[in-house]
């Protein structure tokens, strides 16, 4: 595409409708030859994500491709490679095919795992400086497969080259007891973090060797009381992590904060064996009965690669948060009701419905606010670097009293098992609103070279794109025939994949006209039955039934195995 050029070679490019979309000028008189082309690269990048996107190619068929749910999906060796797992418990590489010209991206399959996991393959990473791919899945095992020197053999459906588990794994880690969920990798071939509904984080080391379940398993580096869905990292603070799951909080551990035992220095065993201190903690307003009935998670954390402190978390049946690290702890602002003292940043002022002001024609995340304790308030769209905050409004004003006062009974009985409630907590920047996650435990992501936008899947098939800076909903599109559950964006196209329930993924990239798979002239509409049903779900007791499924799903070999009959059952995650 020609919108999606990286060439350093363009000296005379107009500018002047860069500011408007808040992206800044290139200031490169200064900089070395290398620096400005990657600038101008980035830059160019950022500019093409502001346009509406299309959906450019789907990847698998009934003759190629994934025969379950595709729960996970990585760019890899810098975007040439796309890898994808899910439901059938394979690994799949998609490249470019350059005999196939019917679209801009014509990815094909070129490669496939069979990885031997008896669960469903969450999440798959290739290593650093490597050709190692490692794999997490539902039945607990952490996988290390390498293709490099196996011998595989072709597959009748075309140009696929299959592995199987005895010819491509060359670890199999043990450590974890529950479902494992999501793999971080560092900067190395040999290291990685894991987390697991089991409440640890473990770093797996390919050096060290050990046999599993002798207790001979390393110390993990944090062990919480709930179940862990999911963890973040950023490049620039990899000493630095965060996790969360089945708590109201997300948490920050500092790798170079190793606790002190006072128990063990005066020579007295302690149990405590965490490698990690917890040094802040992530939260937003916990809705009226929820905390008491235990009914408050989170499925999903990053941190931003660009600037390495800004942490987007998305809660099950809500929204979406933006919090920062850099952000004093304990200050709190609206979305805490009637004890809010004081706002992070300063929030637009109060304007009544007869003020005669008509906001433009895009979409706020806070205008189709999820939570019933607050009404919006038709505010004009925040300048870029503003969050667009929106007050109560006073016939609400009462309601949040009365409301925050029951709160605070519900809290005098609820008895918090978090460990570290004596640890700080930083409340959000921002709250973007407008999709349902309450279906399946679904993913976030940061888009675009200096994370432009914050993007999550939906149980309506589609997904949602907010500028970050503004919180305006940039766009709606439809990315599944079901439920939206993972999207990635390629490292230097502007490329999007998505994956979820289908047994494709749908690549998706800036449009040359009217994109055919945009929803945004049905905002109102889909955001309105996201918020009903998003309601719905908060009226009922949260029934796991993704790991009523696993189990089922893991017992099936057995019977096939038996003469029975089955297959791969699409399950959630």
């Amino acid at each position: 595409m020609e919108n999606a050029s990286t060439s350093s070679d363009a000296p005379n490019v107009n500018h002047t409708s860069a500011p408007s979309l808040g992206i800044p000028l290139l200031a490169t008189g200064d900089l070395p030859y290398a620096s400005r082309a990657e600038r101008w690269k980035r830059s160019t990048l950022s500019y093409a994500l502001h346009d509406t996107w299309d959906r450019e190619r789907v990847l698998g068929d009934e003759d190629s491709g994934h025969t379950g749910c595709v729960n996970a999906l990585s760019w890899a060796q810098g975007g040439d490679t796309l890898l994808s797992g899910g439901d059938d418990r394979t690994v799949r590489f998609w490249r470019i095919d350059p005999t196939d010209s019917s679209s801009d991206y014509p990815f094909a399959c070129v490669a496939v795992i069979k990885t031997g996991h008896r669960g469903n393959i969450f999440n798959n990473q290739m290593l650093p400086y490597s050709s190692r791919i490692a794999t997490v899945s539902g039945d607990s095992q952490v996988r290390v497969f390498d293709i490099t020197e196996a011998t595989g053999h072709a597959t009748p459906r075309g140009r696929e080259t299959e592995y199987n588990t005895g010819e491509a794994c060359i670890r199999v880690f043990r450590c974890h007891s529950g479902a494992t969920k999501r793999i971080v990798t560092e900067e190395s071939p040999d290291t990685f973090l894991t987390v697991s509904e089991d409440g640890t984080v473990r770093q797996n080391d390919l050096r060290h060797p050990h046999v599993c379940g002798s207790d001979s398993c390393p110390p993990p580096l944090i062990r919480l009381r709930h179940d862990l869905y999911s963890i973040g990292v950023s490049p620039l603070t990899p000493y630095q992590f965060v996790v969360a799951g089945e708590s109201p909080y997300g948490y920050l551990f500092d790798r170079r904060q190793v606790g002190r035992s006072l128990q063990e220095e005066a020579g007295v065993p302690d149990s405590i064996e965490d490698l990690a201190r917890c040094v802040r903690r992530f939260s937003r307003k916990h809705r009226r009965g929820e905390r008491k009935k235990g009914r408050e998670y989170i499925s999903g954390v990053r941190m931003a690669e660009s600037n390495g402190h800004e942490v987007l978390m998305t809660y099950g049946g809500e929204a979406l948060y933006l919090f920062s690290t850099l952000d004093d702890a304990g200050t709190a602002n609206k979305w805490l009701g009637k004890r809010a003292r004081s706002s992070i940043l300063t929030p637009n002022p109060k304007r009544s419905r007869s003020d005669g002001g008509t906001p433009e024609s895009t979409w706020s995340s806070d205008e189709m606010d999820m939570d019933s304790d607050v009404e919006m308030v038709d505010d004009p769209p925040a300048r870029p670097n503003e969050v667009n905050l929106v007050g109560l409004s006073p016939r609400r004003e009462a309601d949040a009293e009365s409301n925050a006062e029951e709160e605070e009974e519900d809290e005098d009985e609820y008895k918090d098992p978090d460990p570290h409630t004596d640890v700080p907590v930083i409340y959000p920047r921002t709250r973007f609103a407008g999709h349902c996650n309450v279906e399946t435990i679904k993913d976030v992501n940061f888009l675009g070279p200096d994370d432009d936008f914050v993007a999550s899947g939906s149980d309506d098939g589609n997904f949602f794109v907010w500028e970050k800076s503004t919180g305006k909903l940039h766009g709606i599109y439809e990315g599944d025939g079901s439920v939206v559950n993972v999207i990635e964006d390629h490292p230097n196209l502007p490329l999007i994949a998505v994956s979820g329930i289908d047994t494709t993924v749908k690549l998706f990239a800036p449009g040359h006209g009217r994109s055919q798979w945009s929803r945004m002239q049905n905002a109102d509409s889909i955001m309105n039955q996201n918020r009903q049903a998003s309601r719905a779900s908060r009226s009922h007791l949260r029934v796991n039934l993704g790991q009523l499924l696993l189990h089922y799903n893991m017992a099936l070999p057995g019977a096939v195995e038996e003469g029975g009959t089955g297959g791969p059952t699409c399950t959630f995650q």
